[in-house]
């Protein structure tokens, strides 16, 4: 039996970079990813990535193309300065370094404003770019971070599995209660088609020759049959029901054949309301609409 997962999930995942060539503390940072997914009729994959990670983006899309078939996808990735890195004073040669690049830019640009003391510290602050494991650490992480998402992902297709389950129960329960009012149905049915006779036969005796007054009986009995028959939207119901519960059993990629299903139930539901001729029957095709609906609205939320 294969997984069933839904398509609503999130992870998150960080881990610390250090160890840069310069030796400086204030080169240390940390990697974030952030993913999460919720449903969507075909794969939508969202990244948002700062500008020196933009290199990893077609590695960290066929990771999550090789993973994920079905959402709305958006990963974000972040590298900030370590907790307390930027609480370091600039290195001389950092603010000498600056001095340097905003003096060249003021004459090229004598109209544009000065570093401020929040702008400079702010670059100070900066985590060293150049690690040549970064995209490594980078697409490791993303690798736990999709595990991560898909292991959500299957923890919410058990509880759809289990809600699924438990409405097609439900759902056959009606149906069970509906069956002995078929009886029911048909004699009022008979009543009604016998009243309509007897109408006929009279206007026969006084003035509709009988071959009118038989084909009058056979309209009756025509619009009779086709009014009571109701058992096959029950026999198709419950069809409906075992195939649905067959693929919540084999699992795997089962989202969009539910969505049809769960139509179909819709429209049986629909017929037997429409050809109830009861209150009682009336109100088994209510209760099981709801049911339905309630059904729709979490096959969405299956891959």
């Amino acid at each position: 039996m294969a997984a069933v997962l839904s398509m609503t999930g999130y992870a998150a995942v960080q881990t610390s970079i250090g160890g840069a060539p310069t030796g400086n503390a204030a080169s240390a940072a940390s990697l974030g990813l952030e993913i999460r997914s919720v449903n969507g009729r075909f794969l939508d994959l969202a990244l948002r990535l700062p500008d020196e990670l933009r290199a990893c983006e077609p590695a960290l899309r066929e990771l999550i193309n090789s993973q994920i078939k079905r959402g709305k996808v958006e990963l974000r990735a972040s590298l900030d300065s370590a907790s307390g890195a930027g609480l370091q004073p600039p290195s001389p040669a950092l603010l000498s370094r600056l001095a340097e690049l905003q003096r060249s830019v003021l004459a090229q640009l004598p109209q544009a404003a000065g570093l401020s003391v929040a702008e400079v510290l702010r670059l100070s602050s900066q985590p060293e770019r150049s690690w040549p494991d970064l995209q490594a650490r980078l697409l490791e992480l993303a690798r736990e971070a999709v595990q991560e998402l898909l292991a959500a992902r299957q923890r919410e297709g058990q509880r759809l599995v289990a809600m699924l389950s438990d409405r097609c129960g439900q759902l056959r329960e009606l149906t069970r209660q509906a069956g002995p009012l078929i009886p029911q149905l048909v004699e009022q049915q008979k009543s009604r088609f016998l009243e309509r006779w007897r109408e006929a036969m009279a206007l026969g005796e006084a003035s509709v020759p009988p071959e009118a007054a038989q084909e009058r009986a056979l309209t009756e009995a025509t619009a009779y049959a086709i009014r009571i028959d109701v058992a096959e939207e029950l026999t198709r119901l419950g069809s409906h029901l075992s195939e649905i519960e067959r693929l919540l059993h084999a699992g795997g990629d089962i989202g969009k054949r539910l969505d049809f299903l769960i139509q179909e139930l819709h429209r049986e539901a629909n017929t037997l309301g429409s050809k109830s001729a009861t209150l009682e029957l009336s109100r088994i095709s209510v209760d099981m609409k709801v049911l339905i609906e309630q059904m729709r609205e979490q096959v969405q939320n299956i891959e």
